[in-house]
């Protein structure tokens, strides 16, 4: 797509795949939380699961699509095709969701946990090389802050749509789920309106599906080890709401955190991806990587709803400073013929790091205790700052 092009396709002051791709994931986020913000409780008052098998759960979630994530990219590059991957993607995703139906035992919720991360996984890469490839480079940021925003908000909606279901229906969860299963399908309806743009095939060119990549892309690689030293203690958004039911029995408490965080997300991902634009993703990034820090410290130690709700809002700020923007920085450290490829091994990273997250947490939390998990968070958080901090100063002063 030419610049001319980009310039005349545009909705409310947006490229108009980057506005439509962002409708695709407000419906299916609304569609996915609807169903995993009852799934804490669910998980753990109902199925009986220990804090070391919720982190297993969404540990190995995260680490199958992860593989997926960097062949789907791959793939994506090589054909030169990025809509038809990433709608495969949330196809798959989508139709597993009646399944929850059936879920008895937690053995049944990971089985079709993972299948929806393998979604994930098949969609991810090619989405983000088409967001990227569709947009200017001076609004890069602010495109991917309005995606994260977007995905926010349907986090928002899903969860009090959930609490609305339930109430209408005496809490009877296959209605909620067949609900989910409809918000769904608007996803796909919406992949209508969006158009593949034009990227040549680089199979026979200068993409290879083999570790070389890293050599060739050396900020890039560097970028990705200080994701994986910081996203080894980042422990899984639904573990962390647990510490909400032992804070306060009451259930409900745990769907107010996970809209806390969700509403922090959508209302700072749109400001916080154009001040990126302005000062640079690695000082947003930074000041993420800080606000999660503090949200562990407060998580580890209070025994207050209040001090609940500053770290979610915390931990809200640290995800709108970091998911949308790291994926921003990707796209300027990688070379254009190997973007999707890229974009697939960052998300591999911060899965396959989630994986050892959702274990050690999981496991510190079971035999000793919620704070020793959160205390393993923050200096892992701290390690992966420092990390960070180091290779951004090098690279400034070269």
């Amino acid at each position: 797509m030419s610049l001319n092009e980009k310039k005349e396709n545009r909705v409310l002051g947006l490229n108009r795949n980057v506005f439509f791709m962002g409708l695709v994931s407000l419906f299916n986020d609304f569609s996915n939380e609807m169903i995993q913000s009852v799934m804490p409780a669910f998980l753990t008052i109902t199925l009986g699961a220990s804090p070391a098998v919720i982190g297993l759960i969404e540990g190995l979630a995260d680490a199958a699509s992860s593989i997926l994530r960097i062949f789907s990219g791959w793939l994506s590059d090589c054909t030169g095709k990025r809509k038809k991957w990433a709608m495969l993607g949330y196809l798959i995703s989508i139709i597993v969701r009646p399944l929850y139906v059936f879920v008895s035992t937690f053995q049944r919720f990971m089985a079709i946990r993972i299948v929806d991360r393998v979604g994930k996984g098949m969609r991810e890469s090619p989405r983000d090389a088409l967001i990227a490839e569709s947009t200017e480079d001076e609004e890069v940021g602010k495109s991917f802050g309005y995606h994260r925003a977007m995905d926010a908000i349907g986090g928002i909606a899903g969860p009090a749509a959930a609490i609305i279901v339930l109430s209408l229906t005496m809490n009877n969860y296959k209605t909620l789920f067949f609900v989910a299963f409809g918000v769904g399908l608007l996803a796909l309806l919406s992949f209508v309106f969006i158009r593949d743009v034009k990227t040549h095939p680089y199979c026979k060119m200068k993409v290879k599906f083999n570790f070389g990549f890293f050599k060739e892309n050396p900020g890039f690689s560097e970028f990705l080890l200080a994701i994986f030293v910081f996203g080894i203690g980042t422990l899984p958004i639904t573990l962390m709401i647990v510490r909400s039911l032992e804070v306060s029995p009451v259930v409900e408490y745990s769907s107010l955190m996970y809209l806390v965080y969700s509403l922090t997300f959508v209302i700072l991902s749109i400001p916080i991806g154009k001040l990126s634009d302005k000062k640079g993703e690695r000082a947003v990034i930074s000041v993420g990587f800080i606000a999660a820090i503090f949200s562990y410290l407060i998580l580890g130690f209070t025994n207050s709803i209040l001090s609940l709700i500053v770290a979610f809002v915390l931990f809200g700020v640290y995800s709108a400073a970091t998911d949308g923007i790291e994926r921003a920085l990707a796209s300027k450290l990688l070379k254009r013929e190997s973007l999707a490829t890229g974009q697939g091994y960052l998300h591999a990273t911060v899965g396959l790091s989630s994986l050892f997250a959702g274990l050690i947490g999981g496991m510190l939390w079971t035999k000793i205790g919620s704070t020793y998990a959160f205390l393993y968070a923050t200096i892992t958080a701290i390690m992966g700052l420092t990390v960070f901090l180091i290779i951004s100063f090098g690279r400034h002063k070269k």
